[in-house]
């Protein structure tokens, strides 16, 4: 086997940075972009994360510390530049976290110097991932992500416990690590959101209800709730807001998904779901909003948002398997959602504020019955036949 040395393996990482990233043309849904290409791989981290760059330590140029994945990631911008704090995974299957960061929403993103090192507050903590972030109102960026830990109440080695981490900062450098949220309803939570406005005053939760590391709440869904403290998050009632429902694109909620982007309509929502049937797995993202005056309120009944890399449903096939964390709302109204798929890595796909309104609120929800589905697509040809035929 040829080694190569760390020049080469840098030369290769810096053609990888600068690989354009065209438009998919061949894709239309009138609903978003796509492009051509992945904008964070596992071939984006820097060589000198993975490998020992002196040759007398390391005389093959073996990877100490590889890397498998990037994955789920939570998006902002920031001082003008796009931002991903990224779910790296470790080739040990433990992740960590790490900002990339771009000029540009779709291509040339890069990695910091160095991933980010978390307060080590929580001792029992294993794992960590899927930070979603939030500017919030109150002059902080915050970022809520999933805290793993072993479950010590069984012997099971494979039991975990999940709690809603928290983090912030003001400048995605140095990060402050705040005690995790507490929800007196749920034991456990994975896929919270943190609501960027003050709602009554206090910080206001997506959650989403969990009675164990797998499971979901009874009843579960999407719920919501407040914390009049963030140093001290403790929500006393969490109410769901929208529940699961059985053989729809609901039927298994991943939380609120990406932090809500507000619009003259109601703050709109983009989630990941997985309906999990006889029929086959489907994982889709989905879209769903909340009223202004009350982000607790849902207006609009989700609506199924196709985004795999397929572009289309397989049954029996997961390889269109979708999730997001984070999307970025630019000054002039386009929006930039970042999603992983089963490929392990991360892409984009581009929309603006106008489509997402529209989308939401004048799609047809995807329907419980087959006969409604169909009836639904024998409405729409009636109306375009007698329009085509004047």
């Amino acid at each position: 086997m040829r080694s190569r040395g760390f020049d080469s393996l840098m030369e290769g990482y810096e053609r990888v940075i600068a690989r354009p990233n065209p438009i998919n043309e061949h894709f239309y849904n009138g609903i978003f972009t796509r492009y051509q290409h992945p904008v964070l791989t596992r071939e984006h981290i820097p060589p000198f994360w993975m490998y020992d760059a002196n040759p007398v330590t390391n005389p093959y140029m073996m990877q100490r510390l590889g890397v498998n994945a990037t994955l789920n990631s939570g998006a902002l911008k920031l001082n003008g530049k796009y931002c991903l704090v990224v779910r790296v995974e470790g080739m040990d299957r433990k992740s960590f976290f790490a900002v990339a960061e771009s000029d540009r929403p779709t291509e040339g993103f890069r990695f910091r110097d160095y991933p980010i090192l978390l307060p080590d507050t929580e001792k029992q903590e294993t794992n960590v991932y899927d930070m979603r972030l939030t500017q919030h109102e109150d002059g902080w960026i915050y970022g809520v992500f999933c805290s793993e830990s072993k479950d010590t109440s069984v012997s099971d080695l494979s039991a975990a416990v999940a709690a809603a981490g928290i983090v912030r900062t003001k400048d995605l450098e140095t990060w402050e690590r705040l005690p995790n949220l507490v929800t007196l309803r749920s034991p456990q939570q994975r896929n919270v959101v943190l609501h960027p406005e003050f709602v009554e005053g206090k910080y206001a939760f997506y959650t989403r209800p969990m009675d164990d590391f797998i499971e979901t709440g009874s009843g579960g869904g999407i719920g919501f709730g407040l914390c009049a403290d963030i140093a001290h998050p403790v929500i006393d009632e969490e109410k769901i807001i929208n529940l699961r429902r059985y053989h729809t694109i609901t039927e298994s909620k991943n939380g609120a998904g990406a932090v809500p982007i507000k619009t003259d309509r109601g703050w709109i929502h983009i989630a990941h779901g997985v309906r999990n049937t006889a029929a086959g797995l489907r994982y889709v993202l989905y879209a769903f909003a909340t009223a202004l005056d009350d982000p607790a309120r849902v207006i609009a009944e989700p609506s199924g948002m196709l985004l795999g890399p397929l572009g289309r449903e397989r049954v029996g096939d997961v390889s269109n398997v979708v999730f997001t964390n984070g999307a970025i709302a630019d000054g002039d109204g386009k929006v930039y959602i970042y999603y992983a798929s089963s490929d392990t890595r991360m892409h984009v796909a581009e929309t603006d504020v106008d489509r997402l309104c529209d989308y939401v609120f004048n799609t047809p929800s995807d329907p419980l019955r087959s006969a409604d589905c169909v009836r639904q697509r024998a409405e729409l040809i009636s109306r375009n036949l007698k329009y085509l035929r004047g």
